[in-house]
């Protein structure tokens, strides 16, 4: 303990188990401590048994590596948020423009882009429509196509349905067997990319937030 606190005395620095943010000063603020500390012990070692050199070569090996691996994390950390500004200058001009995904929409009375890839076992589908509760609104016929369809958003009497978010899922039947259920491709437009705990997230039209990497297609509005 004495050789400890002789070591800090003469570097005035604060020992290893600092709990202030690894950076690359204190790294080597750390390593001149350690220095400083082995050549102390050294100094003051029992002369009628002193440690072998081996011992001071493994103490230095192990912190050697220690400054080495932290460095590694800084550079994947540094090479991590250069990919992803990248993915971030890509993005960018997707802005403005309409992205296909499974995804919620907010429906403000416009019709709405849908798709919806038919089970290859199917002979009828139907179109599923659930509002931000969960709640189902509507159940309409569809035809069996890969192409994109309008759902209108009103009902049985011509009324529109009320403004909101809408899911939409489609439900795939071979002689009213039900093959399979999933959700349906809906167009947005994107209003802003931006990163969220490391991930790029779109936020799209209506305040619907998705990640990037679900969007299937891009179109020009």
């Amino acid at each position: 303990m004495d050789v400890i606190q002789t070591a800090q005395q003469r570097t005035n620095t604060p020992p290893l188990s600092s709990a202030e943010p690894e950076t690359g000063s204190m790294i080597n603020s750390d390593f001149q401590t350690f220095l400083t500390m082995l050549t102390t012990q050294m100094e003051n070692q029992d002369p009628l048994n002193p440690m072998e050199s081996t011992d001071f070569a493994t103490q230095l090996a192990t912190f050697s590596g220690v400054e080495q691996q932290v460095r590694t994390n800084e550079l994947l950390g540094d090479l991590q948020t250069g990919m992803t500004m990248m993915g971030m200058g890509q993005l960018s001009g997707w802005v403005g423009m309409d992205a296909r995904a499974e995804m919620p929409v907010a429906f403000t009375g416009s019709p709405i882009t849908l798709t919806a890839p038919p089970h290859n076992l199917a002979d009828r589908m139907e179109l599923v429509v659930r509002n931000e509760a969960g709640r189902e609104v509507q159940r309409l016929n569809l035809t069996i196509s890969d192409d994109p369809f309008t759902w209108a958003g009103v009902g049985p009497d011509g009324d529109p349905l009320p403004e909101g978010i809408y899911s939409f899922t489609t439900e795939a039947f071979a002689d009213d067997n039900l093959l399979e259920e999933r959700p349906a491709q809906a167009y947005a437009r994107v209003e802003e990319a931006m990163i969220r705990d490391g991930q790029t997230w779109l936020n799209m039209s209506g305040g619907i937030s998705i990640p990037a990497d679900l969007v299937q297609g891009i179109r020009n509005p």
